[in-house]
C-alpha cells in the first residue's frame, strides 16, 4: 500500500508559478513510477507528465511541454511538479499517481492522492 498526499496547490495569476509536492509512504517509493494528473471542473481527468523509477525517463503532454517540469527525490519519497507561465487553463484539480511498472498512464495507476486545487485567474 502506498499513500499519496499532496500540496502545493493555491491561487496565482496568469504568468505566474507554483510548485506542487506528492509525498509518498508506505511500499519503496523508488519502486514506482509517479505521475501527475488533472481534472478540470467538468472534464475527464487527463495525463500532465510522468517520470520513471529512476527518474531517467519523462513523459509531459503537449499542453505543458516547455512550461512543467517534473522531478523526484527519491531519498525524500516526494515527487514535484514544477509549473511556470500558468495559463487560466491549467486551472484543475491536481493529482498525483503511482503505478509499479515504468510509467503511470491516465489508465495504469496503482495509487491516486487525494488532489490539490490550482487556480489561475486571468
Amino acid at each position: 500500500q502506498v499513500q499519496l498526499v499532496e500540496s502545493g496547490g493555491g491561487l496565482v495569476q496568469a504568468g505566474g508559478s507554483l510548485r506542487l509536492s506528492c509525498a509518498a509512504s508506505g511500499r519503496a517509493f523508488s519502486d514506482y513510477g509517479m505521475g501527475w494528473f488533472r481534472q478540470a471542473p467538468g472534464k475527464e481527468r487527463q495525463f500532465v507528465a510522468a517520470i520513471s523509477r529512476s527518474g531517467a525517463v519523462i513523459n509531459y503532454a503537449d499542453s505543458v511541454k516547455g512550461r512543467f517540469t517534473i522531478s523526484r527525490d527519491n531519498a525524500k519519497n516526494t515527487v514535484y511538479l514544477q509549473m511556470n507561465s500558468l495559463k487560466p487553463e491549467d486551472t484543475a484539480v491536481y493529482y498525483c499517481g503511482a503505478a509499479s511498472g515504468p510509467l503511470p498512464t491516465l489508465y495504469y495507476v496503482n495509487y491516486w492522492g487525494q488532489g490539490t486545487q490550482v487556480t489561475i485567474s486571468s
